[in-house]
């Protein structure tokens, strides 16, 4: 299965250049089983990655361009009466699928924007008291542009938190982007991407990533990191235990892609800073200062203590 997680990563390769740290940590939340935020200014390619991912795995992916318009009908579904029937018949909406492109996300309505929070959670939507669960696998690979660019507004707190990670893409290096514009003429960049695995075998992969080992001083190592999110006095709003949850999960995912099948403390210290970033709130003043979310999270992995790396943490 290592192979396969490679081949996957390869192919996602082909679309977008000089970003293989992103890739793989995208490729870690698949395996987690979360869901993906990529947040950045346009034109950097978040949408062709999220798109790569779909084709890679061969997962049938619906996409949104979301647009103060988009109703939470067009996401869940409707029913409508039928005469001959005499019974409601349920019209599926776009989060019926395997994957759901949310380009934009926070472009739409607040209303819109919840409509996805118990897909989210429960893979599975309501409608008209009737439950309709999602294919499997299923995760929401969304896209936003900064807070603040024309037509945008904050995603709720609860939203935020359902997202596994956020990453931000970040522009290329002066050869890396040198690569591109030397191709950028050439149409089909993801026609040329091939599905290097099946639903089955990533759900198996996902069932493993489960069984991962993780030794108690990894978790304390989690809970003191989380713990010092809470008492920091730039932060405002720390990271809750369902965020500690996703650092562990995020943790196990980067153990199996080493192809280890232990956690060891440098998978948590790596993972951190993406499963954080969405879910702290700045305290004002360190909002005035200018103090980036970055900045403050490093200075926590910093200050609170690693586990020895020598130590074994097998079980």
């Amino acid at each position: 299965m290592q192979r396969k997680i490679d081949l996957i990563m390869e192919e996602v390769k082909k679309a977008i250049v000089g970003k293989d740290m992103c890739i793989q940590k995208v490729m870690m939340a698949v395996l987690a089983q979360g869901h993906v935020l990529i947040e950045d200014i346009p034109g950097v390619g978040k949408t062709t990655l999220a798109l790569a991912f779909a084709k890679a795995m061969g997962l049938q992916q619906n996409r949104v361009q979301f647009t103060p318009d988009v109703l939470p009908s067009d996401i869940t579904g409707f029913s409508s009466y039928d005469k001959e029937t005499e019974n409601f018949l349920y019209h599926e909406g776009a989060v019926m699928c395997n994957v759901l492109l949310a380009d934009e996300i926070n472009r739409t309505s607040a209303k819109t924007q919840s409509a996805l929070l118990e897909v989210m959670e429960e893979y599975a939507v309501t409608v008209d008291g009737v439950n309709h669960p999602v294919p499997q696998p299923f995760f929401v690979i969304a896209t936003e542009n900064p807070v603040g660019a024309a037509g945008t507004q904050m995603l709720p707190e609860s939203q935020l938190d359902r997202f596994l990670i956020c990453i931000v893409m970040g522009y290329l290096e002066k050869e890396d982007e040198k690569s591109v514009l030397k191709d950028w003429e050439r149409k089909g960049i993801l026609e040329d991407i091939h599905a290097v695995i099946t639903e089955q075998e990533l759900m198996d992969m996902q069932e493993r990533v489960k069984t991962i080992y993780m030794h108690d001083r990894i978790m304390d190592y989690i809970i003191a990191l989380s713990d010092a999110t809470r008492n920091h006095e730039q932060i405002q709003l720390g990271l809750s235990t369902r965020g500690s949850i996703a650092v562990a999960k995020m943790a196990r995912a980067a153990a199996y892609v080493a192809g280890r099948r232990f956690v060891i403390p440098e998978d948590v210290y790596v993972v951190f800073p993406d499963v954080a970033r969405h879910r702290l709130k700045m305290a004002h003043q360190t909002r005035m200062k200018r103090i980036s979310t970055e900045q403050v999270i490093q200075e926590i992995l910093n200050q609170v203590r690693m586990p020895r790396p020598e130590d074994k943490y097998e079980k």
